[in-house]
């Protein structure tokens, strides 16, 4: 786990280096402050570095080495994740304003500062986005017969004819024309709805009269004009047809705009009904306040400054965009054309080998797990072969008693549900942890909260104050001598979709000294427990923190003794102040240091004084890497813990979370297997460098990256495995 030599690494083709807004000379040395854990420029603002993440996936869309049809997902991906970033962290920092609270992070930026830095560097984005969309993804799928439409193009007359007939048949039924006039007040706009701003004026009266019309959302973004034809945004088939909709009037000139609202909520958690909170809550969250006003480049000047008036936002809230909205839309055409030629490989999770099954039969998964901890890492591994597997069997099994569960996100169809279903309605105790404050997950949550109470499982909502984000299954089995306890402890959620698309690690075991504490903590989820002693798990609030700052203090004193030193850890956020600070203090010791961090990274590595031993990579890719892992080298003796917590503040004080040590040799080397080939990555890997920029190890690699390694690494498992050697003797082979 030594610390590899680094080396200066050029920037990405297309990619432009971000850099703070402000920034003493921190590439030489520290800052002027004397203590430099204090010094703001010190630290990266997180914001910023959210969106230099954005800058990371849309690189992803400018690579020529992906393939055409995932370019225009990374293009949907860094258009949802902006819109993400204005519901949730634009629409904080303005409450900050309108409640004249300069509340800061450690780069000590304050709001009006940040936003005025996100502006500018949002619209860079959006600009990069449609310059990569139209002048390299669509030339390239027209090469490939797959025509896009998005500045106007003309159409020929059939393609203009199945236009018509779709206006007529699934458009026209839904617009509805809205005047805007004295007697029309200014309509309600619903969050990331897309308008079409209409002046208008009579025959002889060319007096201007403005309209709306809505572009019903729950239809494709882009039409396809044919089986083979080209997509059109929809928006451009309602406008060319606007004398339609408003018969026997001049359409004198039109527009399109965006608006974006505030998503966030706040619920009191003393509620005597929390579940009816939160939908009235959800129900709040359609009249947030407008965040941001996405303009079209047709949009007339008088309208735009309408909107500034009647949506009550300034200036600095609209944003012109030179080109089509809503690049979110792209999802459907990736998905609707069939061109395996144009999309990444086909593949499939596979079955570890101790889970195959044996002559169609699936094996007992308890009688595997009794034998030895089984670590799983998705989407390699497959997720219904192994974590619904374990869910489904333990509601089968007649000797299984009880089974409990965290669920922060789930999919919409999931087994899982349905398991906990039949498990509950066959007498079972089932008990579910259900977060129904999980972003933008609410509505699911409650739905599936109702459900499982309807068949008798004890559903409940965790602690108040704190959401419950760990990662666990629990299953209690009646057995030969006893009860004995079984659990499942991941990095990612038990949710059938997202396990395709996120690599997560996962724990089988049923390790007593593990098993009793994730008990332990059910415990406090669903009654008043204080436990504070976990000898072996990380919880958070409650140890995290703590346990992470004490395995960084042994690691240094390792190294004071001479014996073997360092750190890797891969987290998706860094950005707690007390984590730096472990960070920075055991790096100017000299403690190498290395962090895989996906997404915002808070801390300035290789700051001569400061982190000069931390090196800062990011890997993106094809999946979005999710799980977390901690590794210490311990003197020789590695030790790994994997679980749900990043290293940022709603993680290791807002939130319940679980991070489990490795005890089973073979897992720990596993993990750290990974680690090692992340950490070698040239193909997908970026690396941070001290002024806050981001670059790519190899823009030119034409090695497979990481991720492609794993899958061909799966795909090239044995179907059969060898059992470990029975009680009474000899070797048993099975196959499957």
């Amino acid at each position: 786990m030594a610390d590899d030599p680094r080396r200066r690494k050029r920037p990405a083709r297309g990619a432009k280096p971000s850099r703070p807004t402000r920034l003493r000379a921190v590439t030489g040395g520290v800052g002027a402050a004397a203590d430099p854990l204090s010094d703001p420029s010190s630290y990266i603002n997180r914001e910023l570095s959210w969106l230099d993440f954005d800058a990371r996936v849309l690189a992803e869309a400018q690579d020529p080495r992906v393939p055409l049809l995932e370019r225009l997902r990374f293009l949907a991906i860094t258009a949802n994740n902006l819109d993400e970033f204005y519901m949730i962290r634009v629409a904080s920092l303005k409450r900050q304003l309108g409640e004249h609270v300069q509340a800061t992070h450690a780069d000590q930026m304050t709001a009006t500062e940040q936003l005025q830095a996100i502006t500018m560097r949002s619209q860079e984005l959006v600009a990069a986005q449609l310059r990569c969309l139209l002048t390299e993804v669509v030339p390239a799928l027209e090469e490939k017969r797959v025509r896009l439409l998005l500045t106007g193009e003309p159409l020929t007359a059939l393609e203009r004819a199945r236009c018509d007939d779709f206006f007529d048949r699934q458009l026209y039924p839904l617009l509805t024309p809205l005047a805007i006039d004295p007697a029309h007040p200014f309509p309600y706009l619903s969050n990331l709805s897309l308008s079409i701003a209409v002046v208008l004026g009579e025959p002889g009266d060319r007096t201007p009269r403005v309209a709306r019309v809505k572009v019903p959302s729950f239809l494709p973004r882009f039409f396809r004009a044919g089986g083979q034809g080209p997509f059109v945004p929809v928006e451009r088939i309602i406008a060319e047809r606007l004398g339609r909709l408003f018969p026997g009037m001049d359409i004198l000139s039109h527009g399109v705009f965006r608006i974006t609202r505030d998503a966030d909520f706040d619920v009191d958690e003393d509620e005597p009904d929390l579940l009816s909170a939160i939908e009235e809550e959800l129900r709040e969250r359609r009249f947030g306040a407008i965040v941001r006003v996405e303009t079209g480049p047709a949009l007339a000047p008088e309208l735009i400054s309408m909107l500034e008036t009647e949506l009550g936002v300034g200036h600095q809230d609209i944003q012109p965009v030179d080109g089509v909205l809503d690049l979110t839309g792209l999802f459907s055409v990736a998905d609707e054309v069939d061109r395996p030629d144009l999309s990444y490989s086909a593949f499939s999770g596979t079955t570890p080998p101790r889970l195959l099954s044996v002559q169609d039969q699936d094996p007992d998964i308890f009688a595997v797990v009794r034998r030895g901890d089984v670590l799983v890492q998705h989407p390699y591994d497959s997720f219904a072969a192994t974590t619904e597997r374990f869910i489904e069997q333990a509601a089968r099994d007649p000797k299984v008693v009880a089974i409990k569960q965290t669920l922060y996100r789930t999919s919409g169809d999931t087994p899982v549900i349905g398991a906990l279903t039949r498990a509950a309605e066959d007498g079972k105790q089932v008990v579910v942890l259900v977060e129904i404050k999980a972003r933008f997950d609410e509505q699911n949550n409650i739905r599936w909260a109702r459900q499982l109470e309807q068949v008798g499982a004890h559903v409940a909502y965790g602690v108040p104050g704190l959401k419950t984000h760990a990662k666990l299954v629990l299953v209690v089995r009646q057995e030969e001598g006893g009860v004995r306890y079984y659990a499942h402890i991941g990095t990612g959620n038990y949710n059938a979709v997202t396990a395709r698309q996120y690599t997560d690690f996962g724990l089988l075991t049923a390790r007593t000294e593990i098993t009793e504490e994730v008990a332990d903590l059910f415990n406090y989820l669903t009654g008043y427990s204080r436990k504070r002693d976990y000898h072996y798990l990380w919880v958070a609030p409650i140890n995290a923190i703590e346990r992470f700052e004490a395995l960084m203090e042994r690691e240094l004193d390792h190294l004071r003794a001479g014996h073997p030193a360092g750190v890797i850890i891969k987290v998706n956020g860094l950005t707690d102040g007390r984590a730096m600070r472990a960070i920075y203090n055991a790096s100017r010791q000299g403690l190498p240091i290395r962090l895989l961090v996906r997404g915002i990274c808070a801390l300035r590595p290789e700051v001569a004084g400061l982190s000069a031993s931390v090196v800062v990579h990011s890997v993106i890719g094809r999946f979005l890497e999710h799980g977390r892992v901690f590794a210490f080298e311990n003197g020789g003796q590695p030790e790994v813990f994997m679980g749900s917590s990043d290293l940022m503040g709603r993680n290791l004080y807002r939130r319940v979370e679980c991070v489990v040590p490795l005890h089973d040799a073979q897992a720990r080397r596993e993990v750290l297997d990974v680690l090692e080939m992340m950490w070698q990555d040239r193909r997908q890997s970026w690396q941070l460098a001290a002024d806050g920029s981001w670059s790519r190890v190899d823009p030119d690699s034409l090695e497979p990256g990481i991720q492609e390694r794993l899958i061909e690494r799966a795909k090239a498992r044995p179907l059969s495995w060898e059992s470990p050697r029975p009680e009474g003797g000899g070797r048993e082979r099975r196959s499957g």
